[in-house]
């Protein structure tokens, strides 16, 4: 039932990524009305798949790598759909949707994992939903980024066309870059130390340097600089969203790490 639900998802996602990208170029709100319309639909499946195998397993599913990357795309449906109705925004799903389809399909086309819980595993669970919140954080500073670029070279070379007038204010853009590290570091940050000491219990040390902690660890490094930079020095917002942009690509690099070398637990 399961696997019939997210099949139904993806269809749904895929229908509203369509949907939301035409409606960039046209001025039309009953197709972001309905792109909107269709995405929750989507979700709302979504999430009674993500019910489905919670019951089927008996744990929560978020243990191998189709299963943390089903995770991240519900959440970041579901943090699209919050800000949609909550501010209107629905600029956001051209971006994020197609973000939450892609890493559905990415799933769907990895090796299948066999990896369930063990004894000294019991609470890796906590890790992986700590680094994917994380994560979710970090692809809506992404998207962010992507849109106060565009937004900038539409400005300085004067195109105010039809995707200049839908994009948020750069003002806007820039906060919500800001705000989005904000919220996703410290999921990160905890995601880390619980992987830590769950590989402690597990194997008497808090790292054993494979290239998915180490790549894990050069992400939380740069994103704490971009912090640390836009605080302290004063980054430009141009040069932040440049920086999540290349950040993010650090994250992407990671979980190819995990679906090249694990077949098992998500360990990030």
């Amino acid at each position: 039932m399961a696997e019939t639900l997210i099949r139904v998802t993806m269809v749904l996602y895929f229908i509203g990524t369509m949907l939301f990208l035409i409606y960039l170029l046209r001025r039309s709100d009953f197709l972001s009305k309905g792109a909107l319309a269709v995405a929750g639909l989507g979700f709302v499946f979504h999430t009674f798949a993500n019910l489905a195998r919670t019951i089927n397993l008996g744990h929560i599913p978020i243990m191998t790598f189709q299963e943390a990357m089903s995770f991240f795309a519900w959440t970041l449906v579901l943090v699209f759909l919050g800000v949609a109705l909550k501010r209107g925004l629905y600029v956001l799903g051209a971006f994020l949707l197609p973000l939450a389809f892609l890493s559905l399909v990415s799933a769907r086309i990895a090796p299948t994992g066999t990896a369930a819980f063990q004894p000294v595993f019991e609470t890796v669970w906590v890790h992986v939903t700590l680094s994917m919140l994380g994560t979710v954080g970090f692809a809506v500073a992404f998207v962010a980024g992507i849109m106060y670029l565009m937004q900038d070279r539409m400005l300085k070379s004067k195109q105010f066309n039809t995707l200049y007038v839908k994009l948020p204010p750069l003002d806007f853009l820039d906060s919500l870059n800001q705000r989005s590290i904000l919220l996703g570091f410290p999921f990160l940050t905890l995601g880390i130390l619980t992987g830590s000491l769950s590989a402690h219990m597990s194997f008497g040390s808090y790292m054993s340097w494979n290239s998915e902690q180490v790549w894990a660890l050069v992400t939380w490094v740069f994103y704490f600089a971009v912090l640390l930079g836009r605080v302290t020095v004063g980054w430009r917002a141009k040069k932040a969203a440049y920086l999540t942009i290349v950040g993010f690509a650090a994250v992407i690099l990671t979980f190819v790490g995990v679906v090249l070398k694990n077949q098992g637990p998500v360990s990030l």
